[in-house]
């Protein structure tokens, strides 16, 4: 059985520009593939100093070993759970994100309670029409969850958040 995994890099000035950023993205995608995992969609800071890689494997280990043999540096690998989208409609990498929101989840959240509320709020996205909320990926230790945008700027993201009632720990303008 597969599952999904986040897999977060911090590249400390190591990628100096988009061409080195989009070869190493393909070195991970051959190099996981040979492994029988795949390479669902990969996110970019616009500076390039941090990457989030969605994968999915059979276990954590390959990814882990594969990423560490292409010199990718791994600062978090989890099992994620998909929430707002289907994965083959991830896959077809046919909407446009710009901006991601990382929430730190609080302690006592469940999942099942974090898709109550998301489904109980998410009708307030509606409140701030220029925003896309495309989809999140829920970490499934419940610590944190990554939540994707197409939007025109930082402050309407803001605004979609405080429709949705979902606070930010941290916003990423992304490449």
């Amino acid at each position: 059985m597969t599952t999904l995994y986040l897999v977060e890099s911090v590249f400390n000035g190591t990628i100096k520009d988009k061409e080195s950023f989009e070869q190493k993205v393909e070195a991970v995608r051959d190099e996981i593939g040979t492994q029988g995992a795949v390479l669902i969609e990969v996110q970019v800071a616009k500076d390039l100093s941090r990457a989030f890689f969605i994968i999915e494997a059979e276990e954590r280990t390959l990814v882990n070993e594969s990423l560490r043999k292409l010199e990718v540096p791994v600062t978090l690998i989890k099992p994620v759970r998909l929430v707002g989208t289907e994965l083959e409609e991830v896959k077809k990498q046919a909407d446009t994100v710009n901006y991601l929101v990382e929430w730190n989840l609080p302690e006592n959240l469940t999942m099942d309670a974090y898709l109550e509320r998301k489904s109980k709020n998410s009708v307030h996205y509606d409140e701030v029409p220029e925003v896309k909320f495309s989809r999140t990926y829920v970490c499934e230790d419940m610590t944190k969850c990554l939540c994707f945008y197409d939007s025109p700027d930082e402050s309407t993201v803001k605004k979609a958040r405080e429709a949705v009632m979902a606070p930010i720990d941290t916003l990423t303008e992304l490449s």
